[in-house]
């Protein structure tokens, strides 16, 4: 693989206007297509075969007009301090409000008059509008009405708030995007002291997350992605894209300041680090496409969607930054800022570094420093075991947003859980006596004390008797009923989990009445969506991990090193998601980074961390153990390949170690929730990974094992194929190409 990717980073030296022109000129075309093409995003989730979308599926089935899970949008309407909003004036601004609802797609908007959804002292209301569609199936009309629908109201002096799933916030991501950015300018300026040299990791970023986001913006059009796959897409393709680039700049510097021609040096560069950064894409962009053997479309897309930008970003890395190279010539090592001084990443230089200082102070204390950073690990990964997931809701929109205003508005007023009701769906059919198995389910719902604010009844008054013939009718013909259960906790607590699972444990199934009984809603899907992705969970990681192990042992022709590598991801993960329940879940030092409510842990975060981390922390574990065993190979001791491994490469993995945490850390700081816990999470993730596990456990657990830590059957040996990572095939041909031009001279 060496020789290709030296060949390919010559050819790109040769021929960087066609390499720049192809690159700049996707770029303008996928920009133009984003802006033609593209349609909207949906933050809907689903899953087939839970027991709340099977309960949407039955209703659908016997009324085919309903729309159970059509969007829904709440109006919040609040009066001044003082007044009421059953005084005449109050009433008529708000009837006027939801008279204009009137775009096409509108089921219907309950009047909270009549549906008794007005506080007990008068000042606060909210009315439900029900959509035929689907969140990401509605107009801009649609939209726009409710938007508009607030100012009648407004005008009138009172304070209007909109929520709900029918309301879309594309989460805002251009502060993250530019502190991030900031950060890496930062870094790469002190890392090799060149304005020049420094930008063009950051160029070639760009531009790879520019062709993946737009490609992305593109797909919009023709299938339903999530708001924050783009966003997730642009965080891992700014934070790979700048790091794959600064290891093979870090390398060309290196080879065009030991004497190569330019030319070759780009060949090299693209040779050696290229192999290690083809490597490192591999492993995240197979983490990532490997979210869909848990079967969940979101995730999948997701996955595929971020996949693929990390893929551009590789590409770029191996093909532009040569072209770059070329257009740079000389000065590649000129540009010097006056205040900072040209530096060799690598450290060749035979100085003492301040990463060979760190090798031999963990080295000399290895037991105590191995010891000591396996409880730190151990402590951090504690809240672990109390964590609980649940998918976003409005009560963890950003504050002053009008979905959270809403949303703490009828918390206030009516209780939390009138946020998120259940809807137990009696499959009457088949059943003899309709009434009396809706009344028993009723009845044994009324059983649970735990949780359970009201039980909405469909039954009307016995006395009403069009009511009652109108129900029988309903009964007759859609052979289903509905009962609306109130928890008393908010749609993402964990009470209302387990008041979930006790609704299904006490009337669930045909146990009470003979009738089918099913719980659903938005809260119920957003459990069972939770529970399955939990379950999920060690099969994906089952799978990463030994993926990984695989992988390792190719690459490094050892048993013990892939099995410490897969250990060590393992502690970085436990960190990541411990550190992410204390601050989202506890609400530990929440404030810092902008979280005014603790509350569960994002739904779909253990797979993503898994599936990013893991790919992550091969691309230090490579750039580390690589260059130990390079030394290794070539006649140093157990010990001595540790340390000068280490300090060859420790400065280039700090560097892009700092790179990515900036970048992530950036993103914790925007609005959003899901955005903010995924930044987060890598974050810490990546700060763990590299300079707890990797840059502190590592080096301390190989000096050790010494010799150990190489050793590999020699019949396994045999079978694994040689992937020649460290470029051992380009040195050999390079030198026998070297050796006849000597000889034909």
């Amino acid at each position: 693989m060496a020789w290709h990717l030296y060949r390919l980073g010559r050819w790109s030296f040769r021929h960087r206007r066609i390499v720049v022109t192809f690159w700049v000129g996707l770029l303008l075309l996928m920009g133009v297509a984003s802006t033609t093409l593209s349609g909207k995003t949906s933050d809907q989730f689903s899953l087939p075969g839970i027991e709340s979308t099977e309960a949407f599926d039955l209703i659908k089935a016997r009324t085919p007009d309903a729309a159970p899970d059509g969007a829904t949008a709440r109006i919040v309407y609040q009066a001044p301090e003082g007044q009421k909003l059953t005084a005449a004036d109050n009433k008529q601004a708000v009837t006027a409000s939801l008279d204009s609802i009137d775009s096409a797609n509108v089921v219907a908007a309950s009047d909270p008059f009549t549906m008794g959804t007005v506080s007990k002292d008068g000042r606060t209301a909210y009315a439900t509008v029900s959509y035929s569609k689907t969140s990401i199936e509605l107009t801009d009309a649609d939209r726009t009405a409710l938007e508009g629908s607030a100012e009648p109201a407004e005008e009138a002096g009172l304070t209007v708030a909109i929520g709900g799933d029918a309301v879309q916030e594309v989460p805002e991501t251009g502060a993250a995007e530019g502190l991030g950015v900031l950060v890496a300018i930062v870094v790469l300026i002190i890392t090799f002291g060149s304005l020049l040299v420094a930008g063009m990791p950051l160029l070639t970023a760009l531009i790879g997350v520019g062709i993946g986001v737009t490609t992305i913006t593109t797909l919009t059009g023709f299938i339903n992605l999530g708001s924050t796959t783009p966003v997730l897409a642009t965080m891992l393709g700014l934070a790979v894209g700048i790091d794959y680039a600064l290891f093979i700049v870090s390398r060309y510097r290196h080879e065009v300041q030991g004497g190569k021609p330019h030319e070759e040096a780009a060949g090299r560069a693209v040779g050696t680090a290229g192999s290690a950064v083809v490597f490192a894409g591999m492993t995240v962009i197979i983490a990532l496409a490997g979210l869909s053997v848990v079967n969940i479309s979101f995730l999948t897309e997701m996955g595929l969607a971020a996949a693929g930008t990390v893929a551009v970003a590789v590409l770029i890395a191996l093909t532009m930054l040569p072209a770059l190279f070329g257009f740079a010539g000389r000065r590649i090592a000129s540009g010097k800022l006056p205040f900072l001084k040209a530096r060799d990443p690598e450290a060749r230089d035979g100085k003492r570094t301040n990463g060979r200082r760190w090798a031999d102070l963990v080295t000399k204390h290895k037991v105590v420093t191995f010891v000591a950073g396996l409880v730190v690990a151990g402590v951090a990964a504690i809240p672990v075991a109390s964590m609980q997931l649940a998918l976003p809701d409005d009560g963890t929109a950003s504050q002053g947003s009008g979905p959270r205003v809403a949303y703490d508005l009828i918390a206030e007023n009516f209780g939390a859980g009138t946020n998120g009701p259940l809807l137990v769906v009696v499959d009457t059919k088949g059943v003899s006596d309709p009434e009396s198995a809706v009344a028993a389910v009723v009845t044994k719902i009324e059983t649970i004390k735990e949780d359970v604010a009201a039980v909405v009844s469909p039954a009307p008054d016995p006395s009403d008797a069009d009511a009652v013939t109108a129900y029988q009718d309903q009964l007759a013909e859609g052979q289903y009923a509905l009962i609306t259960v109130l928890p008393k906790s908010g749609p993402s607590d964990a009470a209302t989990q387990d008041l979930v699972d006790d609704i299904r444990q006490v009337a669930g199934g045909t146990q009470t009445s003979g009738a089918d009984v099913l719980v659903t809603g938005q809260t119920a899907l957003g459990v069972d969506i939770s529970e399955s992705l939990a379950s999920a969970f060690p099969k994906y990681l089952l799978v990463v991990v030994g993926f990984a192990f695989l992988l390792l042992m190719i690459v490094f022709r050892s048993v013990l090193v892939p099995l410490k590598a897969v250990l060590g991801f393992l502690l970085s993960v436990g960190v990541s998601l411990g550190a992410t329940v204390a601050v989202f879940q506890w609400g530990w030092f929440s404030e810092l980074i902008g979280i005014d409510k603790s509350g569960p842990v994002l739904f779909m975060l253990p797979l993503l961390l898994t599936g990013i981390l893991f790919g992550l922390a091969m691309d230090y574990e490579v750039f580390l153990v690589s260059r130990m065993r390079e030394e290794y190979v070539h006649g140093a001791s157990a010990h001595e390949s540790v340390v000068l491994g280490f300090q060859y490469g420790a400065r280039v993995v700090t560097a892009a170690a700092m790179i990515m945490i900036g970048v992530f850390a950036a993103f914790a700081l925007g609005d959003d929730v899901t955005i903010k816990s995924i930044g987060f999470g890598l974050a810490i993730g990546i700060l763990a990974d590299a300079f707890l596990v990797r840059m502190t456990l590592v080096p301390a657990f190989m000096a050790l094992l010494g010799d150990r830590m190489w050793w590999l059957p020699r019949w396994l040996d045999r079978l694994l194929p040689n992937l020649d990572i460290e470029g051992e095939s380009l040195t050999a041909r390079t030198v026998e190409a070297e050796r006849e031009k000597v000889l034909v001279g």
